[in-house]
């Protein structure tokens, strides 16, 4: 794995730790403010996360039919759970998009753990997957 796509991915999850500590402060407007900060980032990273899918599938020449339907789903489910999750506060309570939020981050690490049991996914970006996902949803 490169190691500016290491970094990158470290940096990323500054927003979910500086976010997701203050959203725990004393304050209650300011701690409501970071949770829908948090919500935000996650739902743009998840909808990301989808878009790797989407250029893994554009790359491919000639796809087997049994797959595309499943590979192009995991390019797009991601953006629309995040989009679910950015409007879900404005009907209710915002600890539903972070729960929300929390299970399209795991659909999404297990839908990429078995691809890469069948080799679509290279196994070291799995474990940066791990350990981002890991560290996004104890924040959330």
């Amino acid at each position: 794995m490169p190691l500016l796509l290491i970094l990158l991915s470290l940096l990323g999850l500054l927003p979910f730790i500086a976010c997701g500590l203050a959203a725990l402060g004393p304050d209650p407007a300011s701690a409501t403010r970071m949770v829908s900060a948090l919500i935000a980032w996650a739902a743009v990273v998840l909808a990301f996360t989808g878009g790797v899918h989407w250029g893994l599938v554009l790359r491919e020449t000639d796809p087997p039919p049994l797959m595309q339907r499943p590979r192009i789903a995991l390019a797009v489910l991601p953006l629309i759970v995040g989009w679910l999750a950015l409007v879900l506060p404005l009907v209710a309570p915002s600890w539903l998009a972070l729960l929300l939020l929390i299970a399209g981050y795991v659909a999404a690490l297990v839908a990429e753990h078995h691809a890469g049991q069948r080799d679509i996914l290279p196994a070291r970006y799995l474990w940066l997957r791990w350990g981002f996902t890991i560290v996004a949803v104890a924040m959330l």
